[in-house]
C-alpha cells in the first residue's frame, strides 16, 4: 500500500460528512459527492456538501486546488524528503492509546523534545512514515502506564531491553541516574472537590463525531433555553480544554480536533456574494444530524465562518490559535508525526500564506476589522489591535519550528523571519508605554515631516487621557490596545499583554514591567476575579460612539471592562515564564474561591467583577477548562517552559532596514539591542 493510498483510509464511518464547497471539492484528491439539498440550515450551507468515505481513492494529481496549486506542490515536495533529524516522530514513538506512547522510548522522546527546545535552527522533519491514521485508538480516559524506564543499550532500544518497573524498592545505585528520568505519571494526588466537579463537567461538554470526540461545546447550561451558538465547539474556546486534555496525557480529542478543523479549513463561504481568502480556518463548527432515506441519519460538520457570526465578521485569530494549539500538542505529546503530515503542511502553509499576504498596508502588524477576535463585537480595535499581533507573533514563531524545510518552503521561512523581526521591532517600539514614554508623548511636536521624525505616527499629545497619568505605576508598563495614524488606544487589553510575555514579543525588561503593573493595580485588573478583559470601560458619550451604543456592551460589562476568568491560565502561563509563581498562585486561589458556587460563569461584572455578568452564561467550558490547565500548570511548572517561547537573539540580527534599498539614513535596531541587554 503506498502512501498516497495510506492517506485515505480514514476511520470515519461511511455516513460521516463534511458541508464545504463544491467547488472546492477536489481537495486532497477526493471526487465531489452529490449535494444534499435542504439537509443543512438556511442559505447555501445545503450546497455544500463532500463524502469522506471510509476508503478512497487518490487521484493521480491529488493535491490540485485552483488558486492554491504551487502550495500543494511543495507540501508533496516535502514529503518526499526523507528526515534525519534526532527527534523523527519515526523514532520516538508509536502510540496505542491516547496520552502513553509504547514502552522502550518515553526517555527517547524526552531526550528528543530537549534537543528541539535547544535547536533554532529549521529542519525538515517530514519523513516516510508521515501517512498514519487519523484516529489513535482508544478513548480520551485511558490512562497511562504507571512507569517508564530504558536500560541502555547501544544496539537495541525497546525490545527485551525495555521493560516496566512497578517498585522501586530493588533499585540498583548504578542507575539512580537513569531512575531520575523515570516519571510516574498515573499517581495523581487526590483531586478536592471542585476539581472533580470541574473535570466531570468537561467531560459532559465533549461533542463526538461518528463516534469519536472532536471538541468541546462553547457552554453547556442545562438552563439554557436559548443557546445560540453556544452549542458549537470554537476554535478559541477549544484551547485550554485542549491543553487541560493534553496535560492528564489524553491526546486523541486534540489531534481529532485538530484534522476535523483542518478538514473544514478554506471552503469559499460567501456573505452577499463575496468570500475571504484560501486558508481561512472556521470560527466554529456544529455536529448535525440530518435524515436520509428510509430510518437512516447522518452525522455532518457544519462550520461557521463568519457568515452567521453578530457583524458578520470573519474570524482572523482562528488560525492563529489553531496554529499554536498544533505546536503544543506536539509539543507536550511528543507525536511531532502530526505536524509533519502533509496535509496538516499544507494547511499551515494556507493560514500563513493568507496572513502574509502583501496589501496596501505599511506596518507589519496583522490589519483586521473590529471584532476579529476574542473581542467580537464592536469595541474600537479595528486596525492592528495587541491581541491579533500577540497571537501572530505567536503563530510565526510556531510555524517557523513545525515547517518542513525544502525548496518550497524556504521562500516562505524568509518571509516569517523577517515579518517577526520587524514585528517584534514595530510593537516594542511603539506601542510600548511607561512613565518615560508617556513623558515623552506629552512633550511631542507634531506635523512632522521626515524620515527620522520622532512623532512618526502623528499622535497630539491631547490624546493622553487622564486617567492613565494618575494610573500607571513609577515601576511598570505595558503595551497599548492598538496603534494607528494620529491615534493610540490606551486601553490596557490583558489577552495581548499576556500573550506578548509568552511569546517573548515583548523584552525581557517589558515582560517583567507588565507584570509589575499588574501586581500594582491588582484591585483594578483583578479584583474579586481575574481577570479584566481590557481597563478601562468605555463609558458615556465615548461608549455610545465607539460600541454603537451596544447594550450588551455595557461599562465594567462582557467585552467592555468585564472579568474573564478563562484569561487565569494565560495569566499562569505568563507567571511561570517571569519566575513569578506567587501572583499566578494568588489569582488561582481568589477565582477558586467562587467559580463552582457560581457554577462557572462566562464573565463577570463591576469594577472589581463582584457580580455575575447579566447576560453569561454558565457552566462556560472555556472558564472550567481555564481552571484546570491552570492547576496543572501549578503543580507541574516545567510543563510551561513547553508552552512559551523564550528571547530569539537572532532575530535582532535580521533588519528590514538593510534588506531594503531605500536609502534610509537611521536604524532604531541598536536600540532594541540594548533593551535586550539590560
Amino acid at each position: 500500500m503506498n502512501s498516497l493510498s495510506l492517506l485515505c483510509h480514514w476511520t470515519m464511518k461511511p455516513t460521516c460528512r463534511i458541508l464545504t464547497s463544491c467547488r472546492n471539492s477536489a481537495l486532497f484528491g477526493f471526487p465531489p459527492a452529490k449535494c444534499y439539498h435542504g439537509l443543512a440550515k438556511k442559505g447555501n450551507l445545503s450546497n455544500f456538501c463532500v463524502n469522506f468515505e471510509q476508503i478512497c481513492q487518490f487521484h493521480t494529481n491529488p493535491f490540485r486546488v485552483s488558486g492554491s496549486g504551487h502550495v500543494f506542490n511543495d507540501a508533496l515536495k516535502a514529503s518526499q524528503v526523507p528526515s534525519w533529524s534526532f527527534g523523527q516522530s519515526g523514532v520516538i514513538s508509536r502510540s496505542n492509546s491516547v496520552g502513553t506512547t509504547s514502552r522502550g522510548v518515553s526517555v527517547i522522546a524526552r531526550l528528543a523534545s530537549k534537543f528541539r527546545n535547544l535547536s533554532t535552527s529549521i529542519e525538515t522533519r517530514v519523513n516516510e512514515n508521515n501517512f498514519e491514521r487519523i484516529y489513535v485508538q482508544g478513548g480520551i480516559n485511558v490512562k497511562p502506564v504507571a512507569v517508564e524506564r530504558i536500560d541502555k543499550d547501544e544496539n537495541v532500544v525497546g525490545e527485551e531491553e525495555s521493560r516496566l518497573e512497578v517498585s522501586d524498592e530493588k533499585q540498583n545505585v548504578s542507575n539512580q541516574e537513569g531512575l531520575d528520568e523515570a516519571k510516574v505519571v498515573n499517581a495523581e494526588r487526590e483531586y478536592s472537590d471542585i476539581e472533580k466537579d470541574a473535570w466531570k463537567l468537561l467531560r459532559d461538554s465533549v461533542v463526538t463525531y461518528c463516534g469519536t470526540p472532536v471538541g468541546t461545546v462553547a457552554a453547556n447550561d442545562p438552563g439554557d433555553k436559548q443557546p445560540l451558538n453556544y452549542d458549537q465547539v470554537f476554535i478559541r474556546d477549544f484551547v485550554p480544554s485542549a491543553l487541560a486534555f493534553l496535560l492528564k496525557g489524553e491526546g486523541e480529542i486534540v489531534k481529532n480536533f485538530l484534522l476535523h478543523t483542518l478538514q473544514l479549513q478554506s471552503w469559499e463561504k460567501t456573505v452577499d456574494c463575496y468570500s475571504p481568502g484560501q486558508g481561512l480556518m472556521p470560527a466554529s463548527f456544529k455536529v448535525r444530524t440530518v435524515p436520509l432515506d428510509g430510518n437512516k441519519y447522518e452525522e455532518v460538520l457544519d462550520p461557521d465562518f463568519g457568515e452567521s457570526a453578530i457583524g458578520r465578521v470573519a474570524p482572523v485569530d482562528s488560525g492563529l490559535w489553531w496554529i499554536i494549539l498544533l505546536r503544543a500538542y506536539g509539543k507536550i505529546t511528543g507525536d511531532y508525526a502530526l505536524q509533519e503530515r502533509v496535509d496538516v503542511q499544507t494547511g499551515l502553509k494556507m493560514i500563513l500564506n493568507l496572513c502574509l499576504t502583501d496589501g496596501f498596508d505599511m506596518f507589519p502588524s496583522l490589519l483586521v476589522t473590529d471584532g476579529s477576535c476574542m473581542i467580537d463585537r464592536r469595541m474600537g480595535i479595528h486596525g492592528h489591535p495587541l491581541e491579533i499581533q500577540a497571537l501572530f507573533y505567536s503563530a510565526l514563531r510556531c510555524s517557523r519550528e513545525m515547517l518542513a524545510l525544502n525548496d518550497g518552503s524556504k521562500i516562505l521561512v524568509r518571509a516569517i523571519n523577517n515579518r517577526l523581526s520587524a514585528l517584534s521591532f514595530h510593537i516594542r517600539e511603539y506601542y510600548w508605554v511607561d512613565m518615560k514614554k508617556i513623558n515623552e508623548i506629552y512633550r511631542y511636536k507634531t506635523e512632522e515631516y521626515s524620515t527620522e521624525a520622532t512623532n512618526k505616527f502623528n499622535i497630539y499629545p491631547e490624546q493622553i487621557p487622564l486617567w492613565l497619568m494618575d494610573w500607571i505605576p513609577e515601576e511598570g508598563g505595558y503595551f497599548i490596545g492598538n496603534l494607528q495614524p494620529a491615534h493610540m488606544d490606551f486601553r490596557f487589553f490583558t489577552l495581548g499583554n499576556l500573550w506578548s510575555i509568552v511569546s517573548s514579543l515583548g523584552t525581557p525588561k517589558q515582560n517583567d514591567s507588565v507584570l509589575n503593573l499588574i501586581e500594582a493595580k491588582w484591585d483594578d485588573l483583578v479584583g474579586h476575579m481575574p481577570l479584566k478583559i481590557c481597563y478601562p470601560a468605555l463609558e458615556f458619550e465615548e461608549w455610545r460612539i465607539i460600541t454603537g451604543s451596544d447594550p450588551k456592551n455595557t461599562p465594567w460589562s462582557y467585552h467592555n471592562g468585564g472579568s474573564w476568568p478563562t484569561l487565569l491560565w494565560q495569566f499562569t502561563l505568563a507567571c511561570l515564564k517571569m519566575g513569578r509563581i506567587d501572583l499566578a498562585q494568588k489569582a488561582a486561589a481568589l477565582a477558586e474561591k467562587r467559580l463552582r458556587s457560581d457554577r462557572w460563569p462566562e464573565y463577570y461584572d463591576t469594577r472589581t467583577g463582584k457580580f455575575i455578568g447579566k447576560q453569561s452564561r454558565l457552566y462556560q467550558t472555556w472558564t472550567i477548562a481555564g481552571y484546570l490547565t491552570t492547576k496543572m500548570l501549578l503543580e507541574n511548572p516545567e510543563k510551561a517552559a513547553l508552552l512559551f517561547w523564550d528571547e530569539d537573539y537572532e532575530l535582532l540580527e535580521i533588519c528590514v532596514c538593510a534588506l531594503s534599498k531605500s536609502g534610509r539614513k537611521k536604524c532604531s535596531r541598536g536600540a532594541a539591542k540594548s533593551q535586550i541587554l539590560i
